[in-house]
This record gives structure tokens, C-alpha cells and sequence, in this order.
């Protein structure tokens, strides 16, 4: 079929049509308890939290009351896929339900309940009955296996990213989560410790303050004030409209995790000509064979292959003058921190270690 072009459309409804006529299980009743399935849930400036559903069975009104998993409604208004207001909803019908005490899952089922009391009273139930197993699962994993105790050890010798992701809808906070966790590293693993959906609240700051955690946010803002908290507690918040990028600026903040990669690049050399005295010390006077020699940068001085000392260059002169910098072709005299024997024909080696950002 193709919605674009109108293509194979009314084949499709015809065979559904069949299949209710044979298996008469895909038959729904207008006039029974309501029950639905919700598509995407978000929370809405001045609406609050609002749900996009799809009514099963029975006929979905205004006031009714509804619940969801850990969430309870009380209807005070039903918006239909053009964004108009309507009375009711029957069976097969896209409708954005608004009075939800908050988002529910996508994919979750609803259903009627009697009034507004029992709804919340059963809601409440469901989240307490969540909290159980959540809690007997913790449990479990306490009396764990040796193997469990060596994966244990390992995860906790290796880098975690700890995220708290939010959203405008569920559906994208999780595909949002589901990339992150798709980001493969053998040196940093990524957890997701929530999701929401809404702007960014002082709390989700509190919680991802107390989990060291990073919030990542797409296509959401930030409350006010809530920057400064972020701030104080020192919590990162990183966010993007666009999902790609928002996924790029999470590998790079990931990245920036991990331990920078060293490497040694060799600045220049000198041989050493001469040593002359210079007050109680000594200084060698020597050639600069290669590159150049700079006042402060790491030094080490090798006698045939045998490397006999290593620090900064504390003395570069030119002539009787103090010198930054001398490059190759010119003599001048230096002297190592911390020692006092040269020899001539040493090499003084000079080098800066760079850090390089390293990849996941």
C-alpha cells in the first residue's frame, strides 16, 4: 500500500473487513467499558499532560474517567487528529485525551473505571506494585554468582556515562535512549538512568545531580532558574533539536571522559661543544643540530643511547643574553634543571607531550 499515493488502500480495508467477518474477533463494541491504546504522550504548555490514542472498545466522552498503568485521567477534553475539540470517541478513533495526571507509556492500555477516586486509587496500586518488583529484582541481583561478582568488578573498573534523558514526546525521549545505548565503546559504557518528557525541571537537575548523571535534552527548554541550580551542582546539561547532532554531542562529552592519549613530539636537539662555568653551576655550550630549543620545554640528555637525565631546560642563553627560543644553525648555552654534569658530544633532546582526544 502507499498512504502517499492512495494505492492499495481499499484492498487493505476490504481484507480487514474479511478478517473481522470470519474471526469476529476484531469486532469492537461501541457501547461496552472503554479501552484504548496509547500512542505518544507529552506534556503540553497550558494543557499539561496530554496523550494521542486509539479507542479500541467502547466510547470514550468527557468526564469519563480513565487509567493507565501508573497514571490516572479524568477527561476535560477530547482533540481529534485535525485538531478539533469533539464530544466522543468511538472504536478506531485517533484522539488526544487531555487531563492526565501525567504522560503515560506509549504502547501502554487504558481503560474505564467507575470514577475519578478509584482511578487514582488504582493508579497509585500500580506504581506501588512497580516499586515491589523493582525492589525484589535488587534483591535478586544482591545474592549474585561468582560470574555476576567478576562482571560487577569489571563494569566498575571501566568508565559508566550516566545520562537522564528528556524529551517532548515519549516516543522520541525513547528512540533517544535506545541510540544512546546503541553508542558502542570498549573503554566507556553509557546508562540511561530516566526519562521524561517536558522542559527541564529543577528536579530532573536534582535527580541527575544525585545519579552523576548528564542531562540530555532534544527538543525541549529549560525552566527559569534552573540553569543556576544545574550550575551550582554541577550537572551538564547538553541540548539539540536536532537528534544526530544531540547523539554527536554525546560522544564527544563521553570522550571527554576518558583519559587524554599521550604523545611525545620532538621540538628539536642540541650537542653539547663546551661546559662553562656559571656561578656555582655549570652550562653547556652547545649547537642546535635540528629543529629548536625552547626555554621551559622538556629535555633529556643522552650520552651515546644511554639517557642519563630528564627535566626542563631552566637556562636558554644567546651569547650573555637570556634566550626564549633558539633554532637550528646557532649556538647557545643551556642548562638542565637539576643537573650539573655534561660531557661533550652529549645531545640534549627536546620534546612536548601532547594530548590527544581520545576516541571511544
Amino acid at each position: 500500500v502507499s498512504a502517499l499515493k492512495g494505492q492499495g488502500i481499499d484492498d487493505l480495508l476490504e481484507a480487514i473487513l474479511l478478517q473481522a467477518e470470519v474471526t469476529e474477533t476484531i469486532v469492537a463494541d461501541p457501547k461496552g467499558p472503554v479501552e484504548g491504546v496509547i500512542l505518544e504522550a507529552q506534556k503540553e504548555l497550558g494543557r499539561g499532560s496530554t496523550a494521542a490514542a486509539i479507542i479500541q472498545q467502547g466510547t470514550l466522552k468527557s468526564g469519563k474517567a480513565i487509567v493507565c498503568g501508573e497514571y490516572y485521567c479524568r477527561v476535560r477534553q477530547l482533540i481529534d487528529d485535525k485538531g478539533k475539540p469533539v464530544k466522543e470517541a468511538g472504536p478506531s478513533t485517533p484522539i488526544r485525551i487531555i487531563g492526565w495526571s501525567g504522560p503515560p507509556d506509549a504502547g501502554d492500555i487504558f481503560k474505564e473505571v467507575k470514577n475519578e477516586r478509584e482511578a487514582k486509587k488504582l493508579a497509585e496500586a500500580n506504581e506501588l506494585e512497580r516499586r515491589k518488583l523493582e525492589s525484589a529484582e535488587t534483591k535478586s541481583r544482591g545474592s549474585s554468582s561468582v560470574e555476576d561478582l567478576f562482571a560487577a568488578i569489571e563494569k566498575t573498573q571501566k568508565k559508566t556515562f550516566t545520562v537522564l534523558v528528556k524529551a517532548d514526546v515519549y516516543g522520541t525521549a525513547e528512540a533517544l535512549a535506545t541510540s544512546l545505548q546503541s553508542i558502542k565503546s570498549d573503554k566507556i559504557d553509557l546508562e540511561v538512568v530516566d526519562m521524561g518528557v517536558g522542559d527541564v525541571t529543577r528536579n530532573d537537575v536534582l535527580m541527575a545531580s544525585a545519579a552523576s548523571a548528564v542531562i540530555v535534552g532534544f527538543n525541549v527548554g529549560i525552566e527559569n532558574g534552573v540553569t543556576g541550580v544545574a550550575k551550582h551542582h554541577g550537572v551538564t546539561i547538553i541540548q539539540h533539536n536536532i537528534i544526530y547532532e544531540l547523539i554527536t554531542m554525546v560522544k564527544d562529552a563521553m570522550a571527554d571522559l576518558l583519559e587524554p592519549e599521550l604523545k611525545e613530539n620532538k621540538i628539536g636537539a642540541a650537542e653539547v661543544r663546551q661546559i662553562f662555568p656559571l656561578g656555582k653551576a655549570f652550562v653547556a655550550g652547545c649547537m642546535v643540530t635540528e629543529g629548536r630549543i625552547q626555554r621551559d620545554a622538556l629535555a633529556r640528555l643522552m650520552r651515546g643511547n644511554k639517557l642519563i637525565h630528564e627535566s626542563k631546560i631552566s637556562t636558554l642563553k644567546r651569547f650573555k643574553e637570556d634566550a626564549t627560543e633558539v633554532r637550528a644553525g646557532y649556538e647557545c648555552g643551556i642548562q638542565l634543571d637539576g643537573l650539573q654534569s655534561y660531557t661533550e658530544k652529549d645531545v640534549i633532546e627536546v620534546f612536548e607531550i601532547l594530548k590527544i582526544k581520545p576516541s571511544l
